[in-house]
């Protein structure tokens, strides 16, 4: 049997209220899990760091074994902390992860804007949670470039990312999935959100978790 702790990260600019973390929180809850959904902001959105979002996620894991959801960025740290603590971490779902974090948002947001960020400190962000634009300081990309881009998880792993993604390329996906056969990739007919097949994706999460593997 699993471990019957489940850990879900929220995405970049979300929060604990997101429609993804309530709703995999609620199924998960029904099945029986005891599940955490931690503010990985810590109410500080403007100093967000990988490092810092890192320590929050190492926390809960080393309160016992749990088996770790992430959405986004949440997908990446979650990468990250099943990496640095297989005997924790269990298995690994990843919707959408942003692995490579700090490339992709160097390519979107291209030299300029990323001068300008440096040289003001701070950039207007919107933060989706709160529904409004906050300041996010360069720390952030400073911080993100001392991580790996592709974390390497040993646990079974579970992928889900839309095809249409335009956000995070599921190239990395399937790229990441090719090499390792411990890890599982599921495409949908979907873009970043993935919003619109959450009960497809709960099927598979709920087969995964309450199963013996992949």
């Amino acid at each position: 049997m699993p471990s019957q702790r489940v850990i879900y990260l929220h995405g970049f600019a979300s929060s604990p209220q997101s429609r993804k973390a309530q709703f995999f929180a609620e199924k998960l809850r029904n099945e029986g899990f005891a599940v955490e959904v931690p503010d990985l902001a810590a109410g500080d959105f403007e100093h967000l760091t990988i490092s810092g979002q890192l320590v929050i996620a190492e926390r809960l894991v080393a309160a016992g074994p749990a088996v770790v959801i992430g959405s986004s960025m949440g997908g990446y740290l979650a990468a990250l902390c099943a990496a640095r603590h297989p005997d924790q971490v269990r298995k690994v779902i990843l919707l959408a992860p942003a692995f490579g974090f700090h490339e992709i948002w160097r390519k979107e947001l291209g030299q300029e804007k990323l001068e300008a960020w440096r040289k003001n400190g701070t950039m207007p962000t919107f933060h989706y949670g709160e529904g409004r634009e906050m300041p996010l300081a360069f720390g952030l990309m400073e911080d993100a470039e001392r991580f790996e881009p592709f974390p390497e998880i040993r646990q079974p792993g579970l992928i889900f990312h839309g095809v249409d993604d335009p956000l995070v390329p599921i190239a990395q996906s399937r790229s990441y999935a090719a090499n390792r056969p411990n890890i599982r990739l599921l495409e949908f007919k979907s873009g970043h959100e993935l919003t619109d097949v959450l009960d497809d994706m709960w099927l598979a999460a709920r087969e995964f978790v309450l199963g013996g593997g992949l």
